[in-house]
């Protein structure tokens, strides 16, 4: 990286080391030496903040194995081996193998989370022996000088050694949204980014000494909190826990003390009403679902920083997209140099070779025109003017050394005479020494009106990016630079579009998701690039200049048009934040450093794996192929977890409601509790277990709606009480029905039919739409429980034994009944508060 303006005196750092044996070094241009970063790192002055993708396996067994719910089952598991058959235990077996399975499958996703973090973990260059090399972050030790250029962020905190027009902005840190100019000598702290210029810094503090290493850390963790289905699972649990305590405490005191039965067999019957209240493997199916999404969007080379993004990009209805790189490829093509005027070709054709050769970094732009024309050599840089997304041009000022013999070299020595007044027209004096150059958009450099206007907007119709190559009659330190330049030529660059950018956007348009171009180039040209890939309302352009800035009249231009051009980095982040006012799930794609504040603000940032430092660090979700093409992927996950974990919910919701509502009437009854904790492991099982388990994991295009608590129990609660109740009226039924020794365990098995077929039956209604294998595993899970009562050693093993013909045809009926209300209640609730 060439670097200017060495300050060797200024560039001290302030004396705020981490470590009180030593001082950080003086600034030195070759940086560290080989002995040195030895000698730290055996003093332990490195930065070995452990940020991570993801829990560690400790963590994921904590959280897997330690929950509420494992320790109330737990207590009673060991009861029940104490005191009753081990059929009656089943059910401490089975959580054993979900909390496996929930341990197994995070696991799998921290793999996957952390080897895609080391492909995508940024790498900053670090100058040592005088080389520069980029190294891992946590390898940088203190006193290590760092250089940094668009884009970057700062890893650690440190003292600017080397300033080029060096720009950071701090927002993240501050708030403020202004870049602040940094010049040797001057502070950085980690969590900035550089947005023009470049330079060095001397890293004074590293590791957890360092201002924004805990923000990292947190920042990159793998979570599974801050979702609405997170919160809103723990919220039923929290509702689940206190309604469970009085009931349980009832229905233990009635089946001990009221009809004192024997003591094993009260203690059986009331862990079998305790346990199907919990809803355990809903936190489990939850974790898995989430899990699996992550290992899927990582064999697409998807890096999820922050897990409910795969929920938070299924609400997404706006979808904002930086054109350059989302919609284009990151490289360009010169199609065209424009000489203005008189202005001589081959002298225009030096001046931009000059150009490229000043920009140690150059842009996409600059980079097309660097491979177009070559810098020649010979012109000194005497001063820059890096980039910035606010100002939208660039320039740089020379001492053209040799400029008329190359001139004439350049438009051929036959010219004589016409040559060189060509090129005084065109850059004032061709035997000047000095000159200095503006590149950028021509409506900022040009005025109103000016006529070359109209040629200009001719090609960005065509979807072409115009820059302007201007001469300013003034220094590049001015505040207006450009004032009164003299345009000299148009550099007409042509964009490579993603090849599957127009199927990308197809489906957000199927999908209902409106997808908003917001760009720092021309609107015009935007819109023909928009245009060109089918994005629907592209005609629609808005020139950001002319944008209100009032926030709700912002809104309405946001939702009225659908591409906007010149738009700065503060507008971006204005415009993220109008459209939240409205009521919109935002999110903001974007790979360049004045995409990181939108990127931020928006409730889901998506960045390119190419993108720039900063950009990655604060975006939720990293497409490291770089493919647009991913973005449906990731929509498509979130749609199935949020949607097959509601579907899912409901079914063990159900559950939790029929238990609560079955003790509350055999408390109220003075009857025995109808079943063992056997029965209701096999119903529990075959009715939601299994079958939660695949329906978890299938493919939903359903748009992911708000307000999950409300959805789930609006249906489990009038489902549960209807299968309480029917289960209960059979129950009644049978103990009128039958007598004698046998009769409670005829009574139980009556009431488990009944409670088996309109559990079937909310299974069955949950897994509409029906395919093939949906079909297939209602049929099976009813062939499994049609097997129970058909083998004799099961019929055993479970205590089922349908007797005689008359209740168990009743238990059906009241079955059949309990069904036919159940499909008018889904249907009622589906027609007043929607699907």
């Amino acid at each position: 990286m060439t670097q200017r303006a060495i300050d060797t005196s200024g560039g001290q750092p302030p004396d705020r080391s981490p470590s009180e044996e030593a001082a950080p070094p003086a600034y030195d241009p070759r940086g560290l030496s080989a002995a040195e970063v030895a000698e730290r790192v055996a003093r332990g002055e490195v930065n070995d903040v452990p940020v991570r993708s993801s829990r560690s396996v400790t963590e994921i067994v904590r959280a897997n194995v330690l929950t509420r719910f494992n320790l109330i089952i737990g207590v009673l598991w060991v009861i029940m081996l104490a005191v009753a058959p081990i059929q009656d235990s089943l059910f401490g077996f089975v959580i054993i193998a979900n909390t496996g399975i929930g341990i197994v499958q995070e696991w799998r996703a921290k793999k996957t989370l952390d080897g895609l973090a080391v492909i995508g973990e940024a790498k900053p260059t670090v100058r040592r022996d005088g080389n520069a090399a980029e190294i891992s972050t946590s390898a940088i030790v203190l006193g290590d000088l760092i250089e940094l250029g668009p884009g970057d962020k700062v890893v650690v905190d440190g003292t600017v050694g080397e300033a080029d027009n060096l720009e950071i902005d701090e927002s993240l840190l501050t708030g403020e949204a202004d870049p602040v100019l940094k010049r040797a000598g001057d502070p950085v702290m980690s969590g900035s980014f550089v947005v023009a210029g470049g330079g060095a810094f001397t890293a004074t503090k590293v590791g957890r000494e360092a201002y924004a290493a805990q923000l990292a850390e947190e920042a990159s963790r793998f979570t599974l909190v801050q979702s609405e289905l997170r919160s809103g699972i723990s919220t039923i649990l929290k509702y689940v826990t206190w309604m469970m305590i009085p009931t349980a405490i009832g229905l233990v005191i009635s089946q001990l003390v009221v009809k004192e039965n024997d003591f094993k067999e009260s203690v059986a019957r009331s862990a079998g009403g305790i346990v199907p209240m919990i809803p355990e493997g809903l936190v489990l199916l939850t974790s898995v679902a989430f899990a699996i999404g992550v290992i899927r969007l990582g064999r697409k080379q998807c890096l999820v920083q922050e897990l409910p993004a795969i929920e938070g990009l299924a609400r997404v209805d706006v979808v904002c997209l930086d054109k350059t790189g989302t919609l284009t490829e990151g490289g360009m093509d010169v199609t065209e140099v424009r000489p203005l005027g008189s202005a001589d070709q081959a002298y225009v054709s030096r001046v931009l070779g000059a150009l490229g050769g000043s920009d140690p970094r150059p842009n996409a732009s600059l980079r097309a025109i660097v491979d177009a024309h070559p810098d020649p050599g010979g012109w000194r840089v005497t001063d820059t003017l890096p980039f910035s997304s606010a100002r939208k041009y660039s320039g740089a000022a020379f001492h053209e050394d040799g400029s008329t013999g190359g001139t004439g070299e350049s438009t051929g020595s036959a010219e004589g005479a016409d040559g060189s007044t060509s090129v005084e027209r065109a850059a004032g004096s061709a035997d000047a020494a000095d000159s200095v150059w503006l590149l950028g958009a021509p409506d900022v450099l040009l005025p109103d009106g000016d006529p070359e206007l109209a040629a200009i907007e001719e090609l960005n119709r065509q979807g072409l990016r115009v820059l302007l190559l201007s001469r300013a009659r003034g220094g590049l330190d001015g505040p207006d630079a450009a004032a009164g330049s003299v345009p000299t030529a148009l550099v007409v660059l042509e964009q490579r579009l993603r090849p599957d950018a127009g199927d990308t956007l197809r489906y957000f348009a199927d999908q209902r998701v409106a997808a908003k171009v917001i760009s720092g180039d021309n609107a015009v040209s935007v819109g023909a690039v928009a245009g060109k890939l089918g994005l629907p309302g592209a005609e629609h352009t808005l020139d950001a200049r002319r944008m209100p800035e009032d926030r709700d009249a912002m809104a309405t231009a946001m939702e009225e048009n659908t591409v906007f051009g010149r738009v700065t980095p503060q507008q971006k982040r204005n415009m993220v934040a109008a459209l939240q006012s409205r009521g919109h799930t935002v999110a903001m794609t974007g790979d360049g450093v004045n995409d990181v504040l939108a990127l931020k603000d928006a409730d889901i940032g998506v960045s390119m794996g190419s993108g720039s430092e900063a950009t990655r660090a604060v975006a939720q979700i990293v497409l490291l192929d770089n493919s647009f093409a991913t973005l449906p992927s990731v929509v498509a996950e979130g749609r199935r977890v949020i949607g097959n974990i509601t579907r899912v919910a409901t079914l063990f919701l159900t559950k939790t409601v029929y238990s609560v509502l079955l003790a509350i009437l055999v408390v109220c009854f003075q009857v025995e509790y109808p079943f063992l904790p056997r029965h209701l492991t096999l119903l529990s099982t075959l009715t939601i277990g299994v079958p939660a388990f695949f329906l978890a994991l299938a493919p939903n295009k359903e748009r992911a709606q708000p307000h999950f608590v409300r959805r789930v129990m609006r249906y489990a609660i009038p489902s549960g009480v209807i299968a309480g109740a029917a289960t209960f009226l059979t129950y009644m039924l049978a103990g009128s029905h039958y007598s004698g020794p046998g009769a409670l365990d005829a009574e139980t098995s009556a009431a488990t039919l009944t409670l088996f077929l309109v559990s079937m039956w909310v299974l069955a209604i949950i897994a509409r739409p029906y395919t093939w294998w949906r079909i297939l595993l209602v049929a099976s899970m009813g062939a499994a429980f049609l097997v129970v009562l058909a083998v004799p050693w099961l019929q055993h093993f479970f205590a089922l034994k349908l007797v005689g013909t008359t209740m168990p045809w009743a238990a059906v009926a009241i079955a059949a009944g309990a069904s036919v209300l159940l499909e008018y209640v889904w249907r009622l609730v589906g027609r007043r508060f929607g699907a």
